[in-house]
C-alpha cells in the first residue's frame, strides 16, 4: 500500500480475523493505516477468540453499530480435567514438564509458553530429550508452519509447544493434553488454550504451571473457576526412567499435487496395489497446489516410501522422502 502497488478506495467488506492477537502483536499503527485508505461506507466484520477492553476500543472507532454474535463454547468443561502445579522459574517448570509427558505418555500435546524465545527453548531441550516435538512461533515461514502443523495434526509428533498466536485456527482431533507452561495472560486465553482438548465428547487434561509472579493470574482464574486453585504433586521422579513416547505415525512428501492432476485417492491406490502396505496403515492424506503428504504408519514408513519412490501415482514418478 505504501508503495502505492495497492488502492483500497473499492473495498466494500473489510475483514480482521484473530483481533485480539493482533493487537497484542503490535500491528495497531498498520491497522491505523489501513483503515485510513478505506471508503468509509463499508461492511467491517471484526472476529476474536478473547473480547478485551482493547478489541471493545477498536470495534468502537472503526464499526458503526455493530452486531455482537457470540457463539458458545463447542465443549463441556466437566470434559476436561484442570490440574496446578506450582513452579518456581524456568528449571522448575522444565522438570514438571518432563515428569507429566514422562508419566502420563500423551499422543497429542500442546505446551503452550508465552514468548517466542521459550517456546524455541523449551522445544529444544525436549528434542535432546528424545521426544518428537516442533516449536510453533510467529519468525516462521509459512510453508515451515503449515508443515509443523500438518505433522502434528496427523499424528507423527507428538508435542507442539506454541505461542498464543502461533496456535490459532489450530484443528486438531483428539488433543490429549494441554500444557500451560506459563499461564496466560488473561483467563479468557487460559479457557480458550485449554479448550483446545475434551472436544467432542472426548476426555482431556489440562495442566498448568503458575509461580510466585502469577498471583494476580490465580485470583482471576479462582474468580472464574469459583474454586481455589491449589498446587498438585507432581509425578515421582521415577518417571524419569520412561522412553518418551514415539509417534505413531510418519509423513512422507510427495513433490506433486494438484497442478499435476494428483488426488488423495491416487495415492492412496499407490500405497495399497500390488505388494503396497495395508490401507489401515494409512492416515491423514492432504494434496496441495503443487506438493502432497500423506500419513503412514512407523511400523511399515520404509515400505511405504519405497512404494510410493520406485512406483508410480497415475502413471507418473515423484520424488517422495519423510518429513524431519
Amino acid at each position: 500500500m505504501e508503495k502505492g502497488r495497492l488502492s483500497l478506495e473499492e473495498v466494500n467488506t473489510l475483514v480482521l480475523d484473530e483481533a485480539d492477537r493482533m493487537l497484542e502483536m503490535g500491528f495497531q499503527p498498520a491497522l491505523d493505516a489501513i483503515f485510513a485508505e478505506v471508503p468509509a461506507n463499508r461492511q467491517t466484520l471484526l472476529f476474536s477468540a478473547t473480547y478485551p477492553a482493547q478489541i471493545q476500543n477498536i470495534a468502537k472507532q472503526i464499526m458503526v453499530k455493530p452486531e455482537m454474535v457470540k457463539v458458545e463454547s463447542n465443549h463441556d468443561s466437566s470434559s476436561i480435567t484442570q490440574y496446578f502445579y506450582e513452579c518456581d522459574g524456568n528449571k522448575d517448570r522444565m522438570h514438571a514438564l518432563r515428569l507429566l509427558l514422562l508419566k502420563h505418555q500423551p499422543e497429542s500435546a500442546v505446551v503452550f509458553c508465552n514468548t517466542k524465545r521459550d517456546v524455541k527453548d523449551v522445544a529444544a531441550v525436549l528434542e535432546n530429550d528424545g521426544f518428537a516435538v516442533v516449536a510453533l512461533h510467529g519468525d516462521l515461514e509459512q510453508r515451515d508452519r503449515d508443515q509443523m502443523l500438518l505433522k502434528f495434526a496427523n499424528k507423527s509428533v507428538t508435542v507442539m509447544v506454541a505461542t498464543d498466536v502461533a496456535a490459532r485456527g489450530l484443528d486438531i482431533d483428539a488433543l490429549d493434553a494441554v500444557i500451560n507452561y506459563h499461564m496466560a495472560y488473561d483467563t479468557e486465553v487460559h479457557i480458550h488454550r485449554i479448550g483446545r482438548t475434551g472436544r467432542a465428547g472426548s476426555k482431556g487434561a489440562a495442566y498448568t504451571f503458575f509461580g510466585p509472579e502469577d498471583g494476580y493470574k490465580v485470583a482471576l482464574l479462582e474468580d472464574y473457576l469459583e474454586r481455589e486453585v491449589k498446587g498438585s504433586a507432581l509425578p515421582d521422579t521415577s518417571v524419569l526412567n520412561n522412553t518418551p513416547p514415539q509417534p505413531a505415525m510418519v509423513t512422507l512428501h510427495i513433490e506433486g499435487g494438484k497442478k499435476a492432476k494428483v488426488r488423495p485417492g491416487d495415492i492412496l491406490g499407490a500405497l495399497t496395489g500390488e505388494d503396497g502396505i495395508d490401507g489401515k496403515d494409512v492416515g491423514k492424506i492432504k494434496v496441495t497446489d503443487y506438493r502432497s503428504y500423506v500419513a503412514v504408519n512407523r511400523n511399515v514408513a520404509k515400505k511405504a516410501l519405497k512404494k510410493l519412490s520406485s512406483g508410480k501415482i497415475k502413471g507418473k514418478t515423484y520424488r517422495v522422502w519423510q518429513l524431519r
